[in-house]
Order: C-alpha cells, then sequence, then structure tokens
C-alpha cells in the first residue's frame, strides 16, 4: 500500500475513532446511565454499558482477556488490509471502519472497563440491541468487504 492510501484510510480510521469517543463522552456527561431520551418514535438515545461484545455476548470473561482477544481480530484485519489490492477501494474502507470501530470499542474496555452503547432502535411491541456508533462502522466496514466479495465473484464470472 501507497504512502498515500495509507494517510487516507488512516485519517478514515482516525475520523471513526474521534467521533465515537466523542460521542460517548457526551452521551455519559448527558444522559444518566439507562437513561432514555427518545429522538424518533422508533429511535432513542439509551445510555447502556455493555461488559461483553456484540448483544452483549461473553459479558461474563474477563475484560483483560476480551481485550486481548478484540486486539487479536484488530491485528487480523490489519494483516488482511495490506494485503488488499489497490482497485479493492471498499475493501480498503471497509477495513478502516472496522479497525476503527473495533478501536473505539477497545479504547472503552482499557478505559472505563465497558463498552458505552447508546442507539436504540424500537417499536411498542419490538425492540433492537442497543449499540454504539462504533459498531455502526463495524457493520457497515464488514458490508462493504463482503460488496467487493461480490463485485469481484461477478467480475470473475463475466470474464470467464
Amino acid at each position: 500500500m501507497k504512502q498515500r492510501q495509507i494517510a487516507l484510510y488512516g485519517a478514515i480510521l482516525l475520523v471513526a475513532i474521534v467521533l465515537d469517543q466523542a460521542i460517548k463522552i457526551l452521551v455519559e456527561a448527558r444522559l444518566q446511565l439507562h437513561e432514555r431520551l427518545d429522538v424518533l418514535p422508533f429511535l432513542a438515545f439509551l445510555h447502556s454499558r455493555n461488559t461483553g461484545v456484540a448483544f452483549s455476548m461473553f459479558s461474563s470473561v474477563d475484560s483483560l482477556w476480551l481485550s486481548l482477544a478484540v486486539l487479536g481480530v484488530i491485528v487480523f484485519i490489519v494483516v488482511l488490509a495490506v494485503r488488499t489490492e489497490a482497485t479493492q477501494m471498499f475493501a480498503r474502507l471497509g477495513f478502516a471502519l472496522i479497525i476503527g470501530g473495533a478501536v473505539g470499542n477497545l479504547i472503552d474496555r482499557a478505559v472505563r472497563g465497558y463498552v458505552v452503547d447508546y442507539v436504540y432502535f424500537h417499536t411498542p411491541v419490538w425492540s433492537f440491541a442497543i449499540f454504539n456508533l462504533a459498531d455502526a462502522f463495524i457493520t457497515i466496514g464488514a458490508g462493504l468487504v463482503i460488496l467487493e466479495e461480490v463485485l469481484a465473484w461477478r467480475r470473475g464470472r463475466k470474464a470467464g
């Protein structure tokens, strides 16, 4: 990867981390734990703490071990990102978002001992898991990596 490309994806990664952390700081400063602020009939900010990973899985696992596992995943994603071709722009953007989100949540785990969650989608009869911007970056990033793979597969079929 060229230095200019590294700088671009590094900037995306940095913006993702800064935005994530800034919002989490605001949530902790402005909302009491479990306080809910309705934004739309189906969307609210709800201050929550997650000691696990996605959907509170592994919340009973020691924070140090969980942090080490997340760090290992980040290293693995960095290796994948570095190995991508220059033409794989969706994958590179996706990897930057995944790493930014993972680092944002890792910072929470290291500094606070838990991850701050606050986005709450719901209806009167249904609710989705509470999550944060870092989780959204990870999900969008994974979607972009999958999109890159689907596009490569389609290009391969047309060429063959």
